[in-house]
């Protein structure tokens, strides 16, 4: 597994993202795109010093965002979604969204668990 970007939950993608343009220097910006695989809004930033952010809006955020948390997930870029998948839940990760295409990843599969560090999103490098 490889970090590949933190993921930011948020009502209001273009509030978050004027202020992340205030702080950061972006090089790259993806987005917005809606993805209804997963009923979101999605917009990828990448910064000069090569930190890539996901800002993610919309209903599978909404009960996150109420309870006033921002961070929302890790995402690691691995070359076997499955076997990670797999190797993860033999260690205790409860799998609560299952491998499916993204549409900001240009139809990658992701999937998301549930660990004691929090969610991790798992994102296929191989088509």
């Amino acid at each position: 597994m490889r970090f590949h970007h933190i993921g930011v939950a948020c009502t209001d993608s273009q509030k978050i993202l004027a202020w992340i343009e205030r702080t950061h220097d972006i090089v790259e910006r993806q987005g917005p795109v809606f993805d209804p695989q997963q009923n979101a809004t999605l917009v990828m930033l990448r910064t000069r010093d090569g930190l890539e952010i996901e800002l993610i809006s919309g209903e599978m955020v909404k009960t996150i965002v109420k309870r006033g948390l921002a961070f929302y997930h890790v995402c690691y870029a691995v070359d076997d979604l499955e076997a990670s998948i797999r190797t993860l839940s033999e260690s205790g990760a409860m799998l609560i969204s299952p491998a499916k295409e993204t549409v900001l990843f240009r139809g990658k599969k992701v999937a998301f668990l549930q660990t004691p560090m929090g969610i991790i999103e798992l994102l296929e490098q191989s088509p």
